[in-house]
């Protein structure tokens, strides 16, 4: 069910901080990056699947065993083309606070990242200091300059379309039984041709 917010002068002024962060051209020294999460539920086989053969496709038996849900925080670059997608088992202060570290260290010369994020409870410099520290947070936090999106504005954050495109091309119907496996296939969002894993931009 969509929630149509007023559009006071907060809303206003947060929608056009926001497209304004847009519109600005592509500027390596000034990095415009979206961050959001998507919550993944996680099934396993009961039985061994079929894989296709000539003449016959592939066969899943329709009985699945839960497994909980997991996390993955996508983030994308749009004037770069860059894509990163982090799976976590959870959508948490821990979890946000070690994307946060490993997209800073992802734009070593940048003068200021620009990120642009929703209100989530934990998109604040607060989580940062829960899990490092109160210096380490202030020097990653000082790396970004932070643009909320309005609430119940959260589609002006380009990185709901960078979820969907996560989606379809890397979840689509399979069934993951584990918080790491939403990994898999996400090489194909990314435009280098030696894509990091992304299980590995969370060591830190």
């Amino acid at each position: 069910m969509w929630c149509v917010a007023d559009l006071d002068e907060e809303y206003v002024a947060k929608m056009e901080d926001v497209l304004e962060v847009y519109e600005r051209p592509y500027d390596p020294e000034q990095p415009v990056v979206c961050l959001d999460e998507k919550p993944v539920t996680l099934h396993a086989d009961v039985r061994p699947t079929s894989a296709a053969v000539p003449g016959r496709e592939a066969r899943r038996d329709n009985e699945y065993e839960r497994c909980g849900t997991g996390n993955v925080f996508c983030a994308v670059e749009p004037k770069a083309g860059r894509h990163f997608t982090f799976p976590t088992p959870d959508r948490s202060g821990f979890e946000f606070a070690r994307v946060a570290v490993t997209l800073a260290l992802e734009y070593p010369n940048a003068k200021t990242i620009h990120l642009v994020m929703d209100n989530l409870n934990i998109h604040r410099r607060k989580a940062l200091s829960d899990v490092f520290g109160a210096e380490m947070a202030n020097e990653v936090w000082g790396r970004f300059t932070v643009h909320y999106t309005p609430t119940h504005g959260s589609w002006l954050n380009q990185a709901e379309i960078e979820i969907g495109m996560f989606a379809r091309q890397c979840l689509g119907k399979r069934r993951i039984p584990q918080s790491q496996d939403p990994a898999r296939g996400s090489e194909s969002l990314e435009p280098t041709s030696e894509p990091r894993s992304r299980q590995n931009q969370l060591e830190v």
